[in-house]
This record gives C-alpha cells, sequence and structure tokens, in this order.
C-alpha cells in the first residue's frame, strides 16, 4: 500500500530491519555537556557507546521535546505530493510527542484541507516502539490500508510488556520517580528496581531486586507469565551499553523459549538520558496490559 511510516528516533530498532524497511524518521534533540546532536535517525551503536561512557563520567545530559511546528516541518513535504503518513509516537504518558503530533496534523489541515495522516500513540517506548514499527511494516506489506493498519496498532499496542532495570537510580531520582532518600537508600543497598509501562503509557514500580542476579532473574519470571507467541516470536532488549548483561537475559530467555527471534539493541540517547547507563530491558508482545 502506498503511505509512509514514520516514528520518532527515540525508538530501538534492529538496524537489519530498518535498512530493509522503509521507516523513516521525526528528528529529535539531546545535549551532552555542552554540545547537542541533532538525531536524524537511530545512532549507531559505535556512537552509543560514547554516550553511556560520558554519562559514566558525570557528564550532564538532557533532551527536548518535539514543537508541533517541526512535526509540519517534517510532514509537509509528503503532503504537497498528497502522500499518506502514518506516525507511532512516543507514550503519551511519556512525552508530549503524541499530542504535538496531533497539533501538526491539524495546522495542515488548515493549509491543504483534506490529508491523510494517522497519528498513533505507541503507550510505550524504545524497543516497544520498535516491535510496533516492525508490526506496521509487515501489515503494509500485507496490503492493509492506512486505515487498517493504524486501527491495528491502536488495538495492539497495550499487548507490548515491558519489563525493565535501572543500574544508577538517580536517574530515577532526577526525574521524580523516587525519592532522594530511596535513591541513596537503594544504591547503597544494590537495589534494582524493576519497572513496567502500564497501560496508560506511564511509568511504574513493581519491584525491587537486590543485585542484578535477581533482578534478571524476576524480569524472566515476568517473561514467562505473559508472553504471546500469537503475535510472532521476536523478542527486543534494549540495553544501555550493558552488552554483557544483556547477552545473558537473551540467553535466560532462549533457555525457556529456544525457538524465538531475540534481537538486542542499544537504547536512544532519547530514553537513556531519563535512565542512565546500564539500563536494561525485556520488550515482547504478551498480556495485555491494564492501567493500575
Amino acid at each position: 500500500m502506498d503511505y509512509e511510516i514514520f516514528s520518532d528516533v527515540s525508538l530501538d530498532i534492529d538496524k537489519a530491519f530498518m535498512e530493509h524497511d522503509k521507516i523513516r524518521f521525526v528528528p529529535m534533540e539531546y545535549m551532552l555537556g555542552e554540545d547537542t546532536f541533532h538525531c536524524e535517525r537511530p545512532e549507531s551503536d559505535e556512537m552509543m557507546h560514547h554516550y553511556y561512557d560520558k554519562l559514566r563520567q558525570a557528564m550532564p545530559t538532557r533532551t527536548s521535546q518535539i514543537a508541533p511546528f517541526h512535526y509540519v516541518s517534517v510532514f509537509e513535504p509528503y503532503v504537497k505530493e498528497k502522500k499518506s503518513l502514518l506516525y507511532l509516537s512516543l507514550s503519551s504518558g511519556l512525552s508530549n510527542t503524541y499530542e504535538s503530533a496531533q497539533m501538526a496534523v491539524e495546522m495542515l489541515k488548515e493549509s491543504y484541507g483534506e490529508i491523510h495522516v494517522e497519528v498513533v500513540d505507541s503507550l510505550g517506548a524504545t524497543g516497544g516502539m520498535g516491535l510496533l514499527a516492525e508490526a506496521a511494516c509487515k501489515n503494509r506489506e500485507a496490503g492493509m490500508s492506512l486505515q487498517e493498519n493504524a486501527a491495528w496498532l491502536r488495538e495492539n499496542a497495550n499487548r507490548v510488556n515491558y519489563w525493565f532495570k535501572v543500574e544508577d537510580l538517580m536517574y530515577l531520582k532526577r526525574g521524580g520517580r523516587i525519592s532522594a532518600a530511596t535513591a541513596v537508600i537503594g544504591t547503597a543497598l544494590n537495589i534494582k528496581p524493576i519497572l513496567t509501562i502500564k497501560g496508560d503509557g506511564r511509568l511504574d514500580t513493581i519491584a525491587k531486586k537486590r543485585g542484578d542476579s535477581l533482578a534478571l532473574r524476576h524480569m524472566i519470571e515476568l517473561f514467562g507469565e505473559s508472553f504471546d507467541r500469537s503475535f510472532g516470536d521476536t523478542v527486543y532488549i534494549c540495553c544501555a551499553d550493558c552488552r554483557d548483561n544483556a547477552e545473558k537475559l537473551k540467553q535466560m530467555v532462549l533457555d525457556r523459549q529456544p525457538d524465538l527471534t531475540v534481537k538486542i539493541t542499544m537504547l536512544s540517547p532519547i530514553i537513556g538520558a531519563h535512565t542512565g547507563p546500564d539500563m536494561l530491558s525485556l520488550i515482547h508482545f504478551g498480556k495485555a496490559r491494564i492501567s493500575e
């Protein structure tokens, strides 16, 4: 079908798939120290290793929101050519990107009248957006129309399950997810919080484990309870430059389900700025997430 599939560069996706299937990206910016980086497409693993090394050296980092006019500038060349667009956004529970994209579509309608742009809230992030982007490309190849594909994504976004642990609790403290006292005590006791993304697209802490071994084991238990093969055999592991732990987690997944396709990707700087280095996530299709 003749429509373009977009996502913003906060997603994590298998590079081989990204190159094979035409996914277009909405650029985002992130800051590292005094430098600003304009990220046009997912960064290379080499660049991300450099990024997380700098964070380990306590170099400050931050990101900026995408304003509606930025979406207009990205979408308008396609709209002018009367092309149809499907855009998959970072969760509305984590960012204003979804709202900004919707505002941009309304602005474009004022200029061009009837346009065909579908904005889909992923209700997630990172590799979950990668899973949904892969599905969107496969749906398009199978002949789904723009509207059918958008409806499928909206219906199944909540079937993407997220389990992840954060290494440096100070990043969660800075984002207001935990208190300063909890961050200090948790760091001293080697506590690894296990987080998820709820059905409303917001973060939630669901467990606290002491040390990596117990944290990884708990993530695998959650995976075993919720994985749904009817959506395919692909599982994403997204890591913030902690490849050894990612490989260990991959083997734990394959020990349970040897015939799965497990893809390891580097966590984007857009999300990594808020989680810090050595964050590790396990993401897959599974049971529908709840909001409470």
